[in-house]
Formats: C-alpha cells, structure tokens, sequence
C-alpha cells in the first residue's frame, strides 16, 4: 500500500511540473482605448499573428484583460494590439514600443502588465517625411477581392521639377517610413533618400504596399507551405504589375521602363521580390533581396532555373549570421545565388552579401538599405542627371494618335523611339525616319513614348494616348 501511495505522489508530482501554463493579465488599458476593443497578444509563441482569435484577451468585470495559454519555455517576445499592427501598443509617449521580452522557465506563470498607449494615436506621433504621403487606405486589389494601404515617396525636387523618375516597389510598406506604424521599428527609408538626395542621388519614387496582416504568408509566396499557407503570390504580384502600377505611372512623372523599375523586400517579402522579378524580367530590372525566407518552399530555386535569364538583370542579396541559431539565413542565399548563375545570370549581375553581425530585424535592413538602393540603380544614375531633352519642346501629334503620329524633338543627335504599355512592356521599336511614327495595330489605350541616344541612354519621355 505504501508503494501505490508513493507511485501515486510521484505521478502527481511529475503531472503538475509538466503543466506549462502563461497567464497574462492587463491591469490597465490607455483611455482612449475604444469600448467593447478586444486586444490580442502576438509573439514568438504565434508566429506573430496579430489578430490570432485564439490570443485574444478575455475582458474581466473588474475592467482588466487576461489570456492563458500554453507556450513552449524559454524567452517570450510578444506585443499587444487591437487587431492589426496598425493599433499596436506604444511607449508612454505613444510611440515606439520595442518587443517586450519575459523568461519563461516553464510551469504555472502569471504576469501583470499594463498598456501605455496605442501606438500613433498620439498627434504629431509620426516620422514620416514631408514627401510621404499615403495615396489611399483603401486601394482595391482586385486579383485578390482586398483592399490595402499604399504609401508614396517622392524625391525632394518632384513638385519643383520637371524630371522623370525611376521607382522602386518595396514590401511591407507600414514598416518602411513612419515609426507610428512600424511594429517593430522602420527602415527609415525616406531619410535615407533624403540624404542620398542631399549628396546628389538623382532621386526614385517609392511605393511601399502594406502587407495583409493575416494574410501577408498567403500573399508572400506563390507555393504552399503545408504548416504556414502561402499560394496567394501569383495574384498579389499581379496586382503590383497589372494594377498599381499602371496607376502609379499615369498618376506620377515615372520612368516606367524596365531599366527604371525595381521591386524589394525583407524576409517573406524578399521571396516574393525575386519572384515577381525572375516571373516578369520584362516589368522589372532589379530586385532587393533582404533576408529572403527561401526555407519556406524549396519551389523558389527551381522557379529560377525553369524561368532562366531573359533580360539582364540586378540582384542585390543580404543576409545575417544571427539570423536564428545558425548560419542557415546565409546557406539559403548562397544557395540560390548559385541557381542564379546556373539560370544564366551572371556574377556581375548579382550582388551577394552576407554580415556578421546582421540579424532578422529592421534596424539590420534599415542599415543596408542605402547600399543596395546605390548598387541597384548606380548603373542608370548618369541617364537621369546628363542628357536629358527639354521635354516642353518635344511634340507628338495627333495626340490622341491614329495609325500615324509626327514627333518633333529639340536635339541634333538622332534618337530611337521605344513604345512601353504603361506596366512597362516594351511593344515597338522604331527608327523613325522623317519623324513619322506607325501606330498601325497597337491596341487603343495610354502608352509611354521613350527617346534614346544610340548608346542606349533615355533622354526623355512622352505619353501617348492610342484612340
């Protein structure tokens, strides 16, 4: 009897050091917290799911907030919101809140916590620069029945010039120019443009597309990954290309060639740049690469060699050391640097570069933000400063066209004509002789007319609307 009364204390004993239980309990909520809110806790221990139904916080008659669950032990990263990052916590100024950090060693916990404020409700909370500015909360992505924050950059001189510009489409756009809507803190790539400007860069135009929350693993690959989704990629490129940016270059002064159009990303969002790039060499020229999460469908190296080179290319490849517990961030890079050279592209094509000290983080990619855009639009940087034409003096006529256009420009070099759809497809070349221009069998629609030098260099552009 005195052996089943010690088994049983030992099973007992065991079953309750087994238990891993965490209790969250809010004590305090900021008073402008809307009534009837519900907040939800996202961390490490949920993939950072930042409207998880299974994480939200249950509200008590006493006015506090709690949430049991079950995570495995070790070190908890994890914030609140109120559904989305765009309402995430912040510091007592409401601004940026660094991940909170607790050590879980396993057993029953309970932690009491409060929440200063909701992060940008704050007035004059933001820090995005005077020349961003966002184009809609709402714009409707029809590929994908969504809608979603789009954000715009524009060089300093845009509203005092005349000039065209390259653009550069980047992921994850609440992270890209305003603290306010950075969960984790932001690249700052409006300052760093700035200064770029500043030390005499010729200037881009950015846009920067919000990920899709729930949605963004979905959106983010074109493959399915059996334990976090994903399979939504063809239809959120195709929106980038189809739909955006044919807004973005009818609203804007862009140059929307290849040659001045590029595309990146940081970690799930650098596997959805190089694709949307490897997918349409004929948009894109160049592709950023942060971090890229290759792990999440091995499908991503043969994408690259069953595509091949089609177009020159520029491909600019980061990766940390401390990006989890090993050097795998950087085994993946190098390893699709080599389907890229065996897909045909070349070395000088693609810029790989891996850092000790980088990490999976925004402060690393805000860091080496300015060094790719450098090298990615470095070989275009003198067409945009030298030889342009005085673009006032350049006449198209009839404009709308019929079946034959007459272009008059105010330069003595001969120039090739090159006629872009306004996603950047190139669908003419012409050498025009006397300046007469056939349009004869070009579909009806706005297109975008590009003078060139013989040695290749754009010297301007011109719309043209095909009745």
């Amino acid at each position: 009897m005195r052996r089943l009364f010690l088994a049983t204390a030992l099973w007992i004993a065991i079953g309750l050091t087994a238990i891993a239980q965490v209790t969250f309990t809010i004590t305090e909520v900021p008073g402008n917290t809307p009534a009837g809110a519900t907040i939800y806790a996202a961390g490490n221990f949920n993939g950072w799911d930042e409207g998880a139904s299974d994480f939200a916080l249950a509200a008590q008659p006493d006015g506090t907030y709690t949430l049991t669950f079950e995570p495995e032990p070790g070190t908890l990263m994890f914030k609140f919101t109120r559904g989305s990052w765009a309402t995430v916590e912040g510091n007592a100024d409401g601004g940026f809140l660094p991940n909170r950090s607790l050590e879980y060693p396993g057993g029953v916990l309970e932690v009491d916590l409060e929440i200063l404020s909701w992060e940008g409700d704050s007035p004059g909370n933001s820090t995005a620069a005077d020349n961003v500015t966002v184009i809609a909360e709402d714009f409707y992505m029809p590929q994908l029945d969504r809608d979603r924050r789009i954000w715009v950059y524009l060089p300093p001189d845009y509203n005092s010039s005349t000039a065209t510009y390259p653009v550069l489409y980047m992921q994850d756009g609440q992270n890209l120019f305003d603290a306010a809507t950075a969960a984790f803190g932001e690249w700052e790539v409006d300052e760093s443009l700035n200064t770029l400007f500043e030390e005499g860069d010729a200037g881009v135009i950015v846009v920067g597309i919000d990920n899709g929350g729930s949605s963004r693993l979905d959106e983010y690959s074109p493959w399915v990954n059996p334990s976090y989704g994903g399979g939504e990629g063809d239809a959120y490129v195709d929106f980038i290309v189809e739909t955006l940016k044919p807004y973005i270059d009818a609203q804007y002064r862009t140059r929307p060639e290849r040659d001045f159009t590029g595309i990146m990303g940081s970690s799930m969002g650098g596997l959805i740049s190089l694709y949307a790039a490897i997918e349409h060499q004929d948009v894109f020229s160049k592709a950023g690469v942060f971090s890229a999460s290759f792990w999440f469908a091995d499908e991503c190296y043969a994408h690259v060699g069953n595509q091949g080179k089609q177009e020159d290319m520029r491909i600019y490849m980061i990766a940390g050391e401390q990006e989890g517990s090993s050097e795998q961030q950087v085994v993946d890079m190098l390893a699709m640097e080599q389907a890229l050279l065996a897909a045909g592209f070349s070395v000088s094509e693609i810029n790989t570069v891996g850092h000790p000290d980088g990490t999976h983080s925004e402060w690393y990619w805000r860091r080496e933000f300015p060094p790719a855009y450098e090298w990615l639009f470095a070989a275009i940087a003198s067409d945009l400063q030298e030889g342009n034409l005085n673009m006032e003096r350049v006449e198209v006529y009839p404009n709308p066209g019929s079946d034959t256009v007459e272009i008059r420009w105010d330069s003595a070099d001969p120039l090739n004509i090159r006629v872009f759809t306004m996603q950047g497809k190139q669908v003419r070349l012409i050498q025009p002789e006397g300046q007469q221009m056939s349009l004869t069998g070009l579909p009806a629609g706005t297109y975008l007319i590009g003078f060139y030098l013989e040695n290749g260099q754009c010297v301007g552009t011109k719309r043209l609307i095909q009745k």
